[in-house]
């Protein structure tokens, strides 16, 4: 699904680091070895269809490689 981020993304938490993340294997092979964090937080989005809406964001990112996998989770509002 093609969405863009509109604004920040706020309320950020990380929920899993490193070895607690079930996927760091595959992370690690695509996109190199660093300090990998799964996060989440709140943003609004444009959908494919221009529709605004406010949806929780899930993530995968390390630092000096940046944020990759950003997914949909759910819709706020």
């Amino acid at each position: 699904m093609y969405f863009e981020i509109l604004g920040d993304i706020t309320n950020v938490e990380t929920f899993a680091i490193g070895s607690s993340i079930r996927e760091i294997g595959r992370l690690r092979k695509m996109y190199g070895r660093g300090r990998w964090r799964k996060r989440k937080g709140i943003a609004r989005v444009r959908l494919e269809d221009g529709e605004e809406r406010l949806a929780e964001l899930h993530w995968y990112e390390a630092h000096g490689i940046g944020r990759k996998q950003i997914k949909i989770k759910r819709y706020i509002d």
